[in-house]
This record gives structure tokens, sequence and C-alpha cells, in this order.
């Protein structure tokens, strides 16, 4: 087995723990808000403290990654996350709550594209699609077992106990990346020189020697069509990961032996979307060439989740609603990887501080949906109410692929260097 193939397992492990500790909030949502007594908009600003840290601390840990390299900024990510993942049980108020999930995003910021700009180093341009769909495969495997993994231990121990357990998780994964990775793969002497070879042949070899020239960089229409794609994207994405439980339980009867038994189903829908999403994007672009082959995807995948998560409103059946949410979840998940791949082809040896950017405007749309979701209900009543906007960003998301270009560099002086 070809060695790169190692540290992509680690890297999805790591996706694994990470929508573990994410999901985790989500699923004992209705619990804590029982606990703390937290009416649904306060618990809405629970969800975006979390969204909001991430999205400001995004660009400069992913740009932080580009010149420190993979190792050791992923290393001091997990820590910190871990650590306020732990702190999450032991918190008593609505306050206290709000600052922890706030420094938790901080903390947790930069983590995927620090994932991608690893994955940007070890795998040659062809085979990078299909290392970011195994990725955010790992991901929604992690979405589908921290129902199983979290409601039993909350039955057992409590909802704190989940909390615990999983930061203890994250710091030993942390301990053994720093140990065992290098940010390159001639650094790894297990690793053949035939294999290197093959990498370094369309990989990005060594990491930017400079700050990321921001002025330059915003001046790419490019760069804002890429932005603007993901946030509106996230409006679905993160409705997935933070009011899904809630929505489910109050919107649709499910109890918690339901969540167990169906809550998983998305996450399946999602992982294998991932997984085909990626080897698709790079047949697609070997039969229609770069630019039709991602924007194929993006449309396509984006389109179904936007018609499938509108069939929700007008079904009141709980099978059939989280059938046609698992629906929507694969389709936009069937374009992740490629929205990921579209920040390597562009953004060459600054993919850190690109996928960064992406990810904080992504971000900025996770906030506004958690925020909005609550005030919505808490204003209407209604849980079908929020999901009206979420269709409609969904949509946009779709329509504005047509105007990203994966051929263009931002940076002309990079045209020259291999993007896949």
């Amino acid at each position: 087995m070809k060695y790169r193939y190692r540290v992509l397992g680690f890297l999805s492990f790591l996706s694994v723990i990470t929508y573990v500790d994410r999901v985790c909030i989500a699923v004992a949502g209705k619990s804590i808000q029982e606990d703390l007594g937290l009416r649904p908009d306060q618990w809405g600003w629970v969800l975006g403290a979390f969204t909001i840290s991430y999205a400001l601390f995004e660009v400069p840990t992913g740009a932080m990654g580009d010149r420190l390299g993979p190792r050791r900024v992923l290393t001091r990510i997990v820590v910190w996350w871990s650590g306020f993942t732990a702190l999450t049980g032991a918190v008593f108020s609505w306050t206290q709550l709000l600052v922890v999930r706030f420094l938790f995003g901080a903390g947790e910021a930069g983590a995927f594209p620090n994932i991608s700009a690893a994955i940007s180093r070890w795998f040659p341009g062809g085979e990078r699609a299909r290392a970011l769909g195994v990725m955010w495969m790992a991901t929604r495997a992690g979405g589908a077992l921290t129902p199983v993994l979290v409601i039993p231990i909350q039955q057992a121990l409590g909802w704190r106990a989940s909390f615990f357990i999983f930061g203890a998780v994250g710091l030993v994964w942390a301990v053994a990346w720093y140990l065992w990775f290098r940010d390159h793969p001639a650094e790894k002497p297990q690793v053949s020189s035939a294999e290197v070879a093959e990498i370094l042949e369309g990989a990005q070899s060594r990491p930017s020697e400079h700050r990321a020239p921001w002025r330059r960089l915003l001046r790419q229409p490019n760069l804002w069509w890429i932005m603007l794609m993901y946030h509106a994207y996230c409006w679905s994405g993160f409705f997935y990961l933070s009011w899904l439980p809630v929505f489910l339980q109050n919107g649709r009867g499910y109890t918690a032996k339901d969540l167990v038994v169906m809550s998983w189903l998305p996450f399946v829908f999602g992982a294998c979307a991932n997984l085909l999403g990626g080897f698709t994007g790079d047949l697609m672009v070997r039969r229609f060439g770069l630019k039709w082959g991602r924007r194929l995807v993006g449309v396509c995948g984006l389109g179904m989740s936007a018609f499938f998560i509108g069939a929700t409103l007008f079904t009141e059946n709980k099978l059939l609603s989280v059938v046609f949410l698992a629906l929507g979840y694969a389709g936009s998940d069937f374009m992740l990887p490629v929205a990921w791949a579209v920040c390597v082809d562009v953004g060459r040896k600054h993919v850190g501080a690109v996928t960064g950017a992406m990810n904080m405007a992504g971000q900025f749309g996770s906030f506004a949906t958690v925020v909005v979701f609550g005030y919505i209900v808490s204003a209407t009543g209604s849980y079908d109410a929020p999901l009206v906007p979420i269709v409609a960003l969904t949509a946009l998301s779709a329509l504005v692929w047509l105007k990203i270009d994966p051929t263009k560099p931002l940076l002309p002086e990079d045209a020259g260097e291999p993007a896949r």
C-alpha cells in the first residue's frame, strides 16, 4: 500500500473525531436546554458562538498552516478543541456555555484548511478530489456515529460525561499525529523515492515562504464567487450539524429512541455521497475538462439538495421527513469534495489561506442559519418555517457554481505551478 494512504487514514480518523465533537452538542441539545433552562433563541446563540469564532479564526489559522506546516498547526488545533470539548461538560449556565463554545470554535478553526494543505503535499493532483472525498466521508461517519455513541452515554452517565470522553480521544490523536506525521513525503524515510517522485510531480512540495498576499487575492472575482457559493451552501450544511436532532424531536415528534434508530441516516447518505462525489469529480475533469468537470458536480449536487430539503416541507411523515433530509444532505455532500478541490486548483501555494477564506465565508453562513433558525421558531412556533431560507440559499449556491472558474489561478505567477 502506498504510504500516502496511511496519511489519509490518519486524517480521516481526525475528521471522524471532529464531527463527533461537533455533533455531540446537537445530539445532547434537548437535554442541555432542559437542564440549563434555555429557550430556542438562546440555544441558537449557543450554536452560533462556535460558528462565529470558527469563522473569524479560519483564515489566519489556515494561512499559518501554509507557513508552518500542518504537523504543528493541526496538533495545536486538536489539543485546543479537545480541551474545550471537555469543558463543555463542566458548564452550569448559558453565559458559561457561550464562552466555552466561542473558545471551542476559535481553537478548531483552520482544521480543514490544514487537512487540505496536508493532502495537497501528500497527494498528486489527479487524486486530490478522491482524497478529499474520503476525508469528508469520514466526517459524515462521525456524524452518523454520534447519536449511537452519545445517547447511550447520556442515558447511563448524563450528558456531561460524553464531552469528557470525546475530549480525551482528541488529545490521544494529537500526540500520535505529532510523533508520526511529517509535513513532506521526502522527510519520511518509509516513503519510497518512487512514491515521492509521483507525489511531487503534481503536488505542492513546499509551504509558501511568504504571507498570503491578501490585497491581490481579494481583488480576484473567482475567490469571491467561491466564498459566496460556500456561504450559501453552509446554511443547509450546518443545519444538519446543529438543529437536525431538535428539528426531528420537536418538529416531527421523534423520541430519543427514534434518534438512535434514524438520525444517523442523513450522515450515512452524506458519507456515501462524499466518496462518490470525490471519484466523480476526478472522472468528470478527465471527461469534460477542469472547468466544467468541477462545475457540473457542484450544480447537480446542490440542485438536488435544494429539491429534497424543499420536499421535507410538504410532509409530516416521520420516515419520509428523514429520508428527504438524507437525500438533501447527500446532494450537498456530493458537491463538497469538489468545492475543496477547487481551492487547491486556484490557490496553489496558498491553499491553506484560500480554503480558510472559503470556509470563513461558509461559517458566517453557519452562524446565520443557527441563530436565524432559533428566532424563526420562537416567532412562528414552526420548525418548518426556517427551512424556507435554507432551500433558497442552497439553490443560490448551485447557480453560483456557474461563475467559478477553477482553471484560473488566483495569482498569475502561479499559472506554471501544477494544479492537478
